[in-house]
């Protein structure tokens, strides 16, 4: 019984309770005693900027489908967070980025998400909606539709991204004081 190879398809009904050796409850398979082991979903993404403007994405998929997000989502097998964080971008506005820093990795322990943000340079000229977006727009920061974004996390990145880019001392940020992830 290892983490590397799956139960064969008719293995068996499988089980929540704690295995030998382990101190959580996890799935286990009853005929042959394989453990699944469910772990935290990482989410890519960037605050990619053209100038003085914020790429935003509007969502046309749940959760929150119309509230307006950054350019994020599941990261894939076999990508860096950097990769997934670029294709996430091309995917949800048909744009190409430069990865600049590590800007913010932030915990959502209620839903199983770690969220890694990046700050990058957007390159295309033009951005379009894909498949995951209703629309998308290049906003300066005076015009962000600050009720209408979708998630408490993209709010913490568009403010330490603004922190970022103003040039001064920046580390990478993680979730704000009292904030971790109640959302």
């Amino acid at each position: 019984m290892t983490r590397e190879s799956p139960p064969a398809p008719d293995a068996g009904a499988f089980s929540r309770r704690v295995p030998a050796g382990d101190e959580r409850e996890r799935l286990v398979c009853d005929a042959c005693g394989f453990v699944v082991y469910e772990n935290p979903k990482v989410v890519v993404g960037a605050v990619c900027a053209q100038e003085d403007r914020i790429l935003l994405c509007r969502r046309a998929i749940p959760p929150r489908r119309g509230f307006w997000t950054i350019p994020a989502g599941y990261l894939e097998l076999n990508e860096t967070t950097g990769q997934g964080a670029a294709r996430e971008t091309r995917e949800e506005a048909r744009a190409e980025i430069e990865i600049e820093t590590l800007l913010a990795v932030y915990n959502v322990p209620r839903i199983s998400q770690v969220q890694v943000i990046y700050a990058a340079r957007l390159l295309s000229t033009t951005v379009s909606p894909g498949p995951e977006s209703l629309a998308v727009d290049l906003v300066p920061w005076e015009r962000i539709p600050w009720d209408e974004i979708a998630f408490p996390s993209v709010h913490w990145a568009l403010r330490h991204y603004r922190e970022y880019a103003s040039g001064g001392p920046f580390a990478t940020r993680a979730n704000p004081p009292g904030e971790w992830g109640d959302y």
